[in-house]
């Protein structure tokens, strides 16, 4: 649509030389030597600003632009739910300082390096209860897991099918890309509703939910605090049962993970990390700012200061 403007414009640029030359013998022609400044002035405010005004009409037609690009970020990424087991074997100091611990700060640097993911919190042990529900605000998230602590469902056993079925509830309806369970416990399943967590993941499964597991615990014994003052006067047994969590994840086409010290479980959920990121298509818009104002609004007021010196000022008098 420009292209009738870009012709008026090189036809004007073509005349302008004798244009010019007609003016200047039409002033040399009529205007006698007698004449005032006064009368010279209004003849090149005349020409000249009515040429000015040609010239911004031509490019307020033309209609330029400014053009600005943002690119809108993605809004929905993985629904992502932590399932860490509070037992008491959790307070095992072969992490350090203990099982518990070492996962907390493990899951916290995983959500730290997370964007545009939504997390949910879910711990167990006798039971499972969901203590944070999925969300973006990853500092309410950090926040919920510096609470947990151990016995926090009490200590008489490890519901670890309870525990996956208590995130599968929330987090099936979900219309996110991918559904996540990460699932840490250092036991084996021995208490609970579901008593079989393979049956939870084969729920699980069915919508479209992948589990990862990891199994926290050195082999062998480690120390344990015990008595009033926690003091590391006990051992426990390794009680781990790689099996089922293997079975777990392998149902939902998951991985199972063994950390044996709380390096392993860094480079696990760092590894988890590469492993569901989510790749978005960034949307960019233009944003179209006319700039014809800027041109037609000066011509047209150039035009009138000029139709109003015409007419006072500059007005002749016979």
């Amino acid at each position: 649509y420009l292209i009738p403007f870009i012709l008026v414009a090189a036809a004007l640029l073509k005349l302008a030389p004798a244009l010019a030359r007609k003016t200047a013998l039409k002033i040399s022609l009529n205007i006698p030597k007698t004449e005032t400044l006064k009368t010279q002035l209004s003849t090149i405010v005349a020409y000249g600003g009515r040429l000015l005004a040609i010239i911004l009409i031509i490019i307020a037609l033309a209609r330029p632009q400014e053009v600005s690009k943002s690119d809108i970020p993605p809004t929905q990424g993985v629904d992502i739910i932590l399932c860490l087991d509070t037992s008491y074997s959790m307070a095992a100091m072969d992490f350090k300082p203990n099982r518990l611990e070492a996962a907390k700060r493990a899951a916290i640097d995983f959500i730290k390096k997370r964007s545009n993911d939504r997390i949910g919190i879910v711990v167990f042990g006798e039971t499972a209860i969901m203590t944070c529900p999925l969300t973006l605000d990853y500092p309410a998230i950090t926040e919920f897991i510096d609470i947990i602590y151990l016995n926090m469902i009490d200590n008489k056993g490890t519901a670890i099918g309870d525990a996956i079925m208590t995130a599968v509830n929330h987090i099936k309806e979900s219309a996110a890309k991918s559904k996540i369970i990460i699932l840490l416990s250092d036991g084996r399943s021995n208490a609970g509703i579901i008593s079989d967590p393979v049956y939870a993941a084969k729920v699980a499964k069915t919508f479209d939910i992948k589990i990862h597991t990891i199994g926290t615990a050195s082999k062998g014994k480690a120390e344990i605090p015990t008595g009033d003052h926690f003091q590391p006067t006990g051992l426990i047994e390794e009680d781990l049962d790689e099996a089922t969590l293997m079975e777990i994840s392998n149902t939902t086409e998951g991985k199972f993970f063994r950390a044996k010290n709380q390096n392993d479980l860094k480079e696990i959920y760092s590894l988890i990390d590469s492993m569901e990121k989510t790749e978005f298509d960034i949307k960019i818009y233009s944003n179209y700012r006319d700039l014809y104002p800027y041109f037609l609004f000066p011509a047209i007021i150039l035009l009138l200061l000029i139709f109003l010196l015409e007419r006072t000022y500059f007005m002749r008098i016979p």
